[in-house]
């Protein structure tokens, strides 16, 4: 068994769709990126990689390589998790949290969920999705990004 974290952090921008675990949220703002700033997904990416010693997601999948500019999130996931796969592991599960004031993610957090399980290959039972505010405190508080953390464990 390894255990791995990630952590992950992106502005908040106009213009830009608000995608999080590969699900649009609605929202008037976007999180700036190279690809489509999924911030939760990119927390789980260096949360599996951490846990197979293979780095983090900047090394795997550089933000000055064009062929990830603008790319989903989750095709970047499935991608990772084939890279571990033939390393011999398997997610037993992960624990994620997303940290934004606003807006509020808790009508999006099975769709997550599921999005998540289909390109893992996992069971819902396997993975966790929070989310939580700063109570108006910090850049996520005052509304300016929007922050994610995750556990995994490999098996």
């Amino acid at each position: 068994m390894r255990v791995g974290i990630g952590y992950d952090v992106h502005k908040l921008v106009e213009n830009r769709k608000l995608i999080l675990g590969g699900i649009e949220i609605e929202y008037s703002k976007g999180l700036l990126g190279h690809s489509d700033a999924d911030v939760l997904i990119h927390a789980i990416i260096d949360s599996i990689l951490g846990a197979a010693g293979l780095g983090d997601i900047g090394k795997l999948f550089p933000d000055n390589d064009d062929k990830y500019k603008g790319i989903s999130s989750l095709k970047l996931l499935s991608e990772v998790n084939t890279i571990i796969k033939n390393k011999g592991y398997r997610i037993g599960n992960i624990d994620s949290t997303i940290i934004a004031q606003k807006p509020k993610l808790s009508p999006y957090i099975e769709d997550i969920k599921k999005s998540l399980c289909t390109v893992l290959d996992i069971d819902l039972e396997n993975i966790n999705v929070k989310a939580t505010t700063e109570e108006g405190l910090g850049f996520t508080g005052s509304g300016e990004g929007i922050s994610s953390q995750s556990i995994c464990l490999l098996v």
